[in-house]
């Protein structure tokens, strides 16, 4: 019995640590944003939402979902901003050049 509660004990501990790590791995980063005339944001990836962004060209359509970001519904003429998918690990990034637009994913300070 003391055996299977010190495994049982041990196994919490392990999940609970694999829990924190892969937490941090999601929500400790930021997706900074460059746009129009040397304009900058941060966006948390904390937080769910969908952010639209007037680059003074275009205005492009950001969504984060889950610890991720993306393009959405960019009115460029080829979508290829779009095209990158979700973005989620530091070093990531998409480009839209229509819009003068980047995202890239990093460490939150």
């Amino acid at each position: 019995v003391k055996n299977l509660i010190f495994i049982l004990i041990i196994l919490l501990l392990a999940g609970g640590i694999w829990l924190w790590q892969e937490a941090s791995r999601r929500y400790g980063k930021v997706a900074v944003v460059l746009y129009g005339d040397n304009q900058q944001m941060e966006l948390s990836l904390a937080e769910n939402g969908v952010y639209d962004i007037d680059t003074g060209t275009y205005t492009v359509h950001l969504q984060v979902e889950d610890g991720k970001i993306r393009f959405i519904d960019s009115p460029c003429p080829d979508h290829l901003c779009e095209d990158f998918g979700w973005l989620e690990k530091s070093g990531d990034y998409a480009v839209c050049m229509p819009a003068s637009t980047l995202c890239r994913i990093e460490d939150s300070k």
